[in-house]
């Protein structure tokens, strides 16, 4: 089965065209056929792709809205130019695949895509109102141009943590809020902490049930789960992403009365603190220079930025916390498991936030944490190590590939 991936976002969509199948999936034989993504649209928009074992092509071209990229990366696909292997037509795509950020408490696993799910998914833009429209308009427009035969499942970050207790979601605020508003933690990355706990696995040869380990995606947004026993225990993320760790933009955990206090100091509204908040904060905020780790990581070697580096520590201070917190909730973990931009490519950081956790057994291997970069999957900790700590690179397109063929095959979904 030809499975395309689709992750919209307000002006970009990122795509994979997947093969597998329900047995493909029990042999870890699925194939990437080709990926790319198209940026800027609304106007002359940029698209890169790829087809599997062949340079990456750049293009342009006028894209005035979401249907008219998918309407693109289609005609691409299925093109003979494209050149993709088994893919000669439109019917040569048997299914896609949509990311969707908010499932709220409704959608606590993949689902087919029915009209009565859309409606549910809309009802949850008011919890993630600068992602679901986006993801909305993606799967009107692959609906809107495959027609009504052509299955599509909705893969939500957020329904691999609703195996949460309510002592980890509930917010200590009045309970009222809760029942009418359902004001609760939620949680996202779900799929690339799902899928890197279940490499985890492969690699250590367990089984589900054994899988205690304590997640770290990181790159421009970045949270951490507690997974025991092969479930979400906790999470950092909230209500809403904004919420945990310091991240590119976003600024983390803050005491809320700083809003009131800025609002009056400032003269802000409350829209310009949320923004400041979730696009002026974390990184850049703090360095006033950047939200790249890498920019910040030459900065403080090459010219021993203050900020630039406090902004570094600050980032790390904050993961470790977390995770001395998680392997309290836990009663400890077997291990750490990096992901994401920078958990895959900064040993540094890595080094850094592992720094003083020798209490809890972990030893980092120097020269493995430094070779493990560039899609680098392994152990960076050493062999004696009580607490090990691993680099899994996340594929959350192949889990919602994989995904999408569960659903239309009817098998059960394993999260």
């Amino acid at each position: 089965m030809n499975v395309l991936v689709l992750n919209c976002g307000s002006s970009t969509v990122k795509f994979q065209l997947i093969a597998t199948d329900l047995d493909e999936i029990a042999r870890n034989a699925d194939r990437r056929l080709a990926r790319g993504a198209i940026e800027r649209i609304g106007g002359e928009a940029i698209i890169t792709s790829k087809v599997e074992g062949r340079t990456q092509q750049r293009a342009t071209a006028n894209l005035r809205d979401m249907r008219a990229a998918v309407d693109y990366i289609i005609r691409w696909a299925s093109s003979e130019a494209a050149g993709i292997d088994g893919v000669r037509s439109v019917a040569d795509i048997h299914a896609v695949g949509h990311r969707v950020v908010h499932g709220g408490e409704r959608f606590t696993h993949s689902v087919l895509i029915t009209d009565e799910v859309l409606d549910g998914i809309e009802d949850m833009i008011e919890l993630a109102p600068l992602h679901n429209p986006a993801n909305i308009k993606g799967i009107q427009a692959a609906r809107e141009l495959f027609g009504p035969g052509l299955p599509q499942v909705a893969i939500f970050d957020t329904a691999f943590h609703q195996t949460l207790p309510e002592r980890a979601y509930l917010y200590a605020i009045p309970y009222q809020f809760y029942r009418r508003y359902k004001v609760r933690r939620y949680g996202f990355h779900g799929t690339s902490h799902r899928y890197v706990a279940y490499r985890y696995r492969l690699l250590r040869n367990l089984t589900r049930e054994e899988t205690n380990v304590i997640t770290l995606h990181l790159g421009n947004g970045c949270s951490a789960a507690a997974i025991k026993n092969g479930d979400s225990l906790d999470t950092s993320m909230g209500m809403t992403p904004l919420e945990g760790l310091v991240m590119g933009t976003r600024s983390g955990d803050i005491d809320p009365a700083i809003m009131d206090f800025l609002a009056v100091k400032e003269g802000l509204s409350m829209q310009q603190l949320e923004t400041m908040l979730n696009k002026q904060s974390g990184l850049i905020g703090i360095s006033g220079l950047t939200n790249d780790m890498r920019e910040l990581l030459e900065e403080s070697h090459e010219n021993n930025d203050r900020r630039a580096r406090l902004a570094i520590e600050i980032f790390c201070y904050r993961a470790r916390k977390y995770i001395g917190a998680y392997l309290a909730a836990m009663g400890g973990a077997d291990a750490l498991v990096f992901t994401g931009g920078i958990g895959e490519n900064a040993p540094e950081i890595r080094a850094l936030i592992c720094e003083g956790l020798e209490w809890a057994g972990l030893e980092v291997d120097e020269e493995r944490n430094t070779n493990c970069k560039s899609g680098c999957e392994g152990l960076i900790s050493t062999d004696s190590s009580r607490l090990a700590a691993y680099t899994i690179p996340t594929d959350e397109e192949l889990l919602i590939a994989r995904d999408t063929v569960r659903c239309v095959r009817g098998a059960p979904q394993r999260y």
